[in-house]
C-alpha cells in the first residue's frame, strides 16, 4: 500500500475484532513513525501502549469511573472544542454526528441508545490495542502540532499493515483516571487515546465515512 492509499482508507474505525495486535508490529510502527516532523527536533510525543493483561485491568477499571463520572471527571486540562464553536465548523461536528447515528439506525430522540453507543468510546470500540499520547507541560501548540503529526503517521503506518484505528480525544474527559492507570508523572498531561485493532468489517459501523469538504472550501491557490 502507498502513502495515498493508506490515507485514502484510513477512517476512524469503531467496532473491533478481538484479534491480539503483535506486539512487534505496533513497535516497529513506532520506530518508523519516530521520523515525523519535529520542530526543532524536540520529539514532543511520549506514548504509552496498552494492551493484554494491562488492558483488561484497565476496562475493569473504567467501568467504576463510568459509574461515578458518566460525562466525565470534574476537572478537565483541556477543550476538545472550542466554546461557542461557529458555523462552518459547528456544522460539521453536527454532520459528522447525524450521519454515523443515521448510519447505525439510531435515531436523534433515542437519547438512550446515543448515550449507550457514546460509552463504547470508554471500551476502545471493542479494539484489543491502546496507544495513549502524552505531552510535557511546558509545550505550546506547535509542539502538539507535531504530536499530531506523529499520531497521523503512526496511523497511516498500520493502515499500511492492515491495522485500523480510531483517535479518540475522548479521554481528554477523564486525565485523572488514565494518569494514575498509566502512572504519567506530573510533568506530563494526557493529549489524546487511539484505539488500534482489526476492524470488525461486518459491523454496521464499519460503513460510515465522514463527509470531507471540496478543496475549493479550504485552498486558497497563489501563482498556481
Amino acid at each position: 500500500m502507498d502513502v495515498a492509499e493508506a490515507v485514502a482508507q484510513r477512517t476512524s474505525v469503531r467496532a473491533f475484532l478481538p484479534t491480539p495486535v503483535p506486539g512487534e508490529l505496533i513497535r516497529r510502527v513506532l520506530t518508523t513513525a519516530a521520523r515525523a516532523p519535529s520542530g526543532g527536533n524536540l520529539q514532543p510525543w511520549h506514548v504509552d501502549i496498552v494492551a493484554g493483561e494491562a488492558m483488561a485491568r484497565f476496562r475493569t477499571m473504567m467501568q467504576g469511573v463510568l459509574a461515578e463520572h458518566p460525562r466525565g471527571e470534574p476537572t478537565r486540562e483541556y477543550d476538545v472544542y472550542p466554546p461557542g464553536l461557529t458555523p462552518p465548523y459547528s456544522n460539521r461536528r453536527f454532520d459528522v454526528g447525524e450521519t454515523m447515528y443515521a448510519n447505525l439506525g439510531i435515531v436523534r430522540e433515542d437519547k438512550k441508545a446515543r448515550g449507550a453507543w457514546f460509552k463504547r468510546n470508554a471500551d476502545f470500540f471493542g479494539a484489543p490495542m491502546a496507544l495513549f499520547c502524552t505531552v510535557d507541560r511546558q509545550m505550546g501548540p506547535p509542539q502538539w502540532a507535531d504530536c499530531g503529526m506523529f499520531l497521523q503517521t503512526v496511523m497511516l503506518l498500520l493502515q499500511g499493515e492492515g491495522v485500523a484505528t480510531c483517535a479518540q480525544e475522548y479521554w481528554a474527559a477523564y486525565p485523572a483516571a488514565v494518569g494514575a492507570f498509566l502512572e504519567t508523572p506530573p510533568e506530563r498531561m494526557l493529549f489524546t487515546g487511539v484505539a488500534i485493532g482489526y476492524a470488525d468489517t461486518a459491523h454496521r459501523a464499519f460503513t460510515h465515512r465522514a463527509n470531507r469538504v471540496p478543496i475549493d472550501d479550504f485552498a486558497t491557490f497563489h501563482g498556481v
